[in-house]
């Protein structure tokens, strides 16, 4: 193993944009390199040069008390010792906490716990040229995948080997696509930070409500352009599909041509609402309440509600007369004792708008049955509904 003391992240400059760096001492030499974390992780403020004689007990001691590891040995290596930290990140603790004392606290204490395991696993870090290439034995072929989530590189970088693998599987379901049965098993390929479709009982939903003018519908942040698709393929003559992520815009640009759909729906950017007003408009808002952690997670996580309260406050004024405003929403929240439905009926209220009706269908996904799942009894609760909303008369 060769190790190296070191040292400090900083600011660096790189273009127009500063970067933060990583330094460290390697065979008596200075280095430092460009800190890259899409999901915001810092950089480690002690990084050492490790390769594959260090234990995964000694590898794992060191990364749960904040030490970087810059791996120096075998790519394949590094990817059998970040599995190796996994299972050691996911043992129970010795000294068990009590039974938390309602849902909330259930929820609160996994996403403690997954934060823990993501600081422990950021550590393992690799180091990536500036040709997005790994300097390493046996290294795979990352150029697709770090150029579709970072873009060209002028200069060498470090990342950790969790979110690169990250990259990798992202580059892979961008690749292959995933399969949408409400849009006849055609393929949705989300990019790198897009929310992707597999989960696909809210796509359905909006397959199967009544739609009673289809001359125009807004698609509120459209993501990966799912929805506006779907409503494309239903006969809708005009689709207005915004988002305000450049990735989710570009994302849904190129699905919605791919399918065909790019003369029926335009891609806008803007924050929720595009002007004027439309006989439909949909929203499928985060469903969770909390702080997103990464990127990805804004599509699952939403601050004090803020996108779901901003839809219900401004839908009145995008709506026409007749119009609905369909909110695609699951009560996760709900059974997690996060938000109460007596307090989404009071925002819908507020908003001067009324419930028409609501359509609701249980998930499929696996989670639902794994028992073993601390969130499992919220999980096996919950619904996703559709929630038609009128104007108040």
């Amino acid at each position: 193993m060769t190790t190296a003391q070191a040292a400090t992240h900083s600011p660096v400059q790189s273009g127009q944009a500063p970067f933060a760096a990583i330094h460290w001492t390697e065979n008596d030499q200075p280095h430092s390199a460009r800190w890259r974390s899409e999901n915001g992780t810092p950089a480690p403020d002690t990084v050492i040069c490790v390769d594959d004689q260090i234990s995964a007990n000694e590898a794992f001691r060191l990364a749960e008390s904040g030490t970087g590891l810059l791996w120096r040995g075998d790519y394949h290596n590094a990817r059998q010792l970040l599995l190796a930290l996994t299972r050691r990140a996911d043992r129970p603790p010795r000294n068990p906490p009590k039974p938390p004392v309602d849902a909330a606290e259930s929820f609160q204490r996994h996403r403690q716990g997954l934060a823990r395991k993501a600081a422990i696993l950021s550590k393992l870090l690799i180091q990536v040229d500036a040709e997005h290439r790994i300097p390493l034995r046996r290294a795979q072929d990352v150029q697709q995948a770090c150029l579709e989530a970072y873009g060209p590189a002028s200069e060498t970088y470090v990342v950790a080997l969790k979110e690169l693998l990250g990259l990798i599987g992202a580059h892979e379901w961008r690749k292959n696509g995933v399969p949408v049965p409400a849009l006849g098993g055609k393929k949705i390929h989300p990019h790198y930070g897009v929310f992707s479709p597999v989960r696909g009982e809210y796509v359905k939903l909006v397959l199967d409500a009544p739609i009673r003018d289809k001359s125009l519908a807004f698609d509120i942040g459209t993501g990966s352009g799912v929805l506006a698709a779907v409503l494309a393929k239903r006969g809708v003559k005009q689709v207005i599909a915004t988002d305000q992520d450049p990735r989710a815009l570009a994302c849904a640009a190129e699905n919605l041509g791919n399918l065909g759909y790019a003369d029926q729906v335009k891609v806008t950017e803007a924050d929720l609402f595009p002007e004027g007003r439309a006989p439909l408009v949909v929203c499928n808002p985060p469903w969770v309440p909390a702080t997103p952690s990464s990127a990805i997670e804004y599509a699952v996580y939403d601050p004090d509600s803020r996108m779901l309260r901003g839809f219900l406050s401004g839908l009145k004024a995008h709506l026409s007369e007749d119009g609905e405003g369909w909110l695609i929403l699951s009560d996760l929240a709900e059974h997690l004792g996060l938000r109460a439905r007596k307090t989404l009926l009071g925002w819908i209220d507020e908003a001067g708008l009324t419930v028409l009706g609501r359509i609701g269908i249980r998930p499929q996904h696996p989670k639902t049955k794994d028992t073993q799942d601390p969130l499992h009894k919220a999980r096996a609760a919950e619904v996703t509904s559709l929630w038609r909303l009128g104007i108040k008369g």
